[in-house]
């Protein structure tokens, strides 16, 4: 069976505009720092054009130490307009109430953007609903700008579609409070939570139940068909190694790794079809998980600033000293040395 390969993720180039008007707020010309990622208006312009996480990471970045503004994630939500996220958004506002609105925007999510470490997720009760984005801990200067900009952009894309400024009644942040949490407040109505056991925000009942006046019924569900059709056609796999390595991202963190039983159980298999299956296919669970591991081991030590042992958390090694010998047993070399050849190519 071929290796298979493993990314961290991409987003929609949609993301760019409103972090490009947000610089362009802020003074500052976005055009060449644009361009320096291969941002031309040509790129912008193609359908489905995507943009790997890193580099959007990296781009996020450098616009913060452009504009030395560590709170620009939150202005670049505010900018925001659900026609950023493509197909997904252009349905979300055809959707017949903000719940409605909310919950197609995640459910499609993988339209417009990917990260093995997760999906986002509506989770609804009857006095409201939790918009919750995953974990991708450890934060940094390079990733935080995600979450900020994401969150904001609910509520901001929201509110759009309704008429009304829109906050939410609880606003939940992984992160411990950065220098500018102040600039967070605005987005809630009550006391912003840092250091919490995830990031979500909290919508009311009434909230979720504001009418969409832009709703046109036969549009709605034109477009939920094409959403559906979309989905299947990104997410039909042709393997079970290739399911069994989309599972494996959000599985691996925290000093431990998943075993067979635990994929089993989320493949809704017994452990011995897996094996057997698995076997048929011409691999097994280990050589999965080592592959999955390396590729990303590889991609966060190129691509990424962490530490080693950042990483190895990540990879749910209980050790930076495990996760740098697994490393060397794969590649002949020390991730140190990988990263210092990886610097002199670039």
């Amino acid at each position: 069976m071929p290796r298979l390969r493993v990314r961290l993720g991409e987003v929609s180039v949609g993301f760019v505009k409103p972090l490009a008007q947000a610089l362009l707020d802020l003074g500052h010309d976005p055009a060449p720092l644009l361009h320096r990622y291969g941002l031309h208006a040509s790129r912008l312009a193609e359908a489905g054009a995507r943009l790997s996480i890193p580099r959007y990471m990296h781009l996020g970045h450098a616009a913060i130490a452009l504009c030395k503004q560590p709170a620009l994630g939150l202005h670049m939500g505010r900018l925001s307009h659900l026609a950023q996220a493509g197909l997904a958004g252009v349905t979300a506002a055809q959707a017949p109430t903000l719940g409605e609105a909310a919950r197609t925007l995640l459910r499609f999510e993988p339209l417009y953007a990917a990260n093995y470490r997760g999906h986002s997720s509506f989770l609804e009760d009857p006095q409201g609903a939790w918009l919750r984005f995953y974990s991708i801990s450890p934060y940094n200067a390079y990733n935080r700008f995600v979450v900020d900009s994401l969150m904001a952009g609910w509520l901001a894309q929201l509110g759009a579609l309704v008429g009304v400024p829109l906050q939410a009644e609880r606003l939940e942040m992984e992160f411990e409070a950065p220098d500018y949490a102040s600039h967070y407040q605005p987005l809630c109505s009550s006391s912003v939570q840092f250091g919490a056991s995830g990031n979500q925000l909290r919508l009311s009942r009434a909230t979720l139940d504001l009418p969409n006046p832009q709703h046109c019924p036969s549009t709605w569900q034109h477009l939920l068909q094409l959403c559906e059709a979309e989905m299947l056609q990104r997410t039909r796999v042709r393997s079970l190694g290739e399911r069994i390595i989309h599972l494996l991202g959000p599985l691996l963190n925290g000093g431990r790794e998943p075993d067979l039983e635990e994929v089993a159980l989320h493949l809704q298999l017994p452990t011995w079809t897996l094996r057997r299956k698995l076997a048929e296919e011409g691999t097994c669970f280990r050589s999965l998980l080592n592959d999955t591991r390396r590729d990303l081991a590889e991609t966060y030590i190129r691509d990424t600033e962490l530490a080693f042992g950042e990483i190895a958390y990540l990879l749910g090694f209980a050790s930076a000293e495990a996760f740098q010998r697994a490393f060397k047993r794969w590649t002949g070399i020390t991730p140190g040395e990988f990263r210092r050849s990886q610097r002199q190519v670039g």
